[in-house]
């Protein structure tokens, strides 16, 4: 069958429409610190960090780029904080910022070893490995007193 006009103008307008379409697509990738103290001092605290050096100082990744795992889809952000236990001297404590894909059963869990002790902390938002990690229960309990204050002193 011959190459028609008409069939160019339709292949044209298809693609011009695919174009287009996937200038409006959405991304879902979520942007994580990426980060080891181990060879990075900053990833230490990164909030201690100007904003504007953060940017420059601790890596950033779009981890749907960044993994190379044709098996991952659903990245959220980890930080872990470990604590490694040093016969002879001090403890040394270490912080791991990345992208992650298989998820715990908590928002954070405390892992203890005979030579070392982790808290892993995932979420599930821009940049959000940044942040101290805050222990639910401390959370629940805080709010229960501010409630009580607020109904007892109205």
């Amino acid at each position: 069958m011959p190459y028609t006009f008409k069939m160019f103008q339709k292949s044209r307008l298809s693609i011009a429409f695919l174009t287009l379409i996937s200038l409006f697509h959405k991304s879902t990738a979520i942007k994580c610190f990426n980060c080891n103290s181990a060879n990075n001092s900053a990833c230490l605290d990164v909030n201690d960090i100007d904003p504007e050096m953060r940017g420059i100082i601790i890596p950033v990744v779009h981890c749907e780029t960044a993994i190379p795992n044709p098996v991952a889809q659903n990245f959220f952000c980890r930080k872990i904080v470990q604590t490694i236990y040093h016969p002879h001297h001090d403890s040394e404590i270490r912080v791991t910022r990345n992208c992650a894909w298989v998820p715990g059963d908590k928002e954070c869990y405390t892992v203890y070893n005979s030579d070392h002790a982790e808290i892993v902390c995932q979420c599930f938002a821009d940049y959000c490995n940044s942040a101290d990690s805050t222990d639910p229960t401390s959370g629940t309990i805080l709010f229960l007193a501010l409630a009580a204050c607020l109904y007892f002193y109205r």
